[in-house]
Formats: C-alpha cells, structure tokens, sequence
C-alpha cells in the first residue's frame, strides 16, 4: 500500500496494527480535522504526534498540535515536522 494514503485508510491501518481508537476519537479526529480545515496530511501528522507523545489519544493536545500545523506558512511535511521540533516535540527528545 502507498505511504501517501487518506486519513479513513490510516486510522484502518492504526486498527489494523492494533491501536484501537474508539469510535468518539474517530469523531474527535474528524471534528478537529473540519474546524481548523486541515488538509488530511496535517491530520495525520497530528494524530500520530499525539501518539507518539501521549501514547494514547489526548484530544486536547490533538488539537492544540492540529491548529499549530494549520498555519499557512507550513506546506509540506518536513516544514510541519521541522516546526513541531522547534516547539519542543522532537522524536529525539522522547524517553524510552
């Protein structure tokens, strides 16, 4: 399958690998992704931010990540990354 999916096919992935996410932070998912009309990449990246941090789906911090990568001056993947590093949230700086 194609890295380059839509955010249906990656929470099936998610379900799929075994992260299971009720069907409310399916809701919450799609909900945040309509408000701050997010493109789905940037949806994506959100929630799997959130993961990665959380190491559980924490609708608040979804949002508060989903709305800093919303900007308009961030338009490609690595810009989105590259900015969530700058506000701390680097894969380098998570205690295993």
């Amino acid at each position: 399958m194609r890295k380059n999916y839509g955010l249906g096919y990656f929470l099936e992935d998610l379900w799929a690998k075994g992260f299971k996410l009720s069907d409310e932070h399916i809701r919450f998912i799609y909900f945040g992704k309509n408000s701050t009309n997010a493109s789905e990449w940037k949806t994506i990246i959100a929630v799997k931010t959130t993961l990665k941090f959380q190491q559980q789906f924490d609708p608040s911090f979804f949002i508060s990540v989903l709305e800093h990568i919303t900007k308009k001056e961030i338009r490609s993947k690595r810009q989105a990354y590259a900015s969530l590093e700058a506000k701390g949230l680097s894969a380098n700086r998570l205690i295993k």
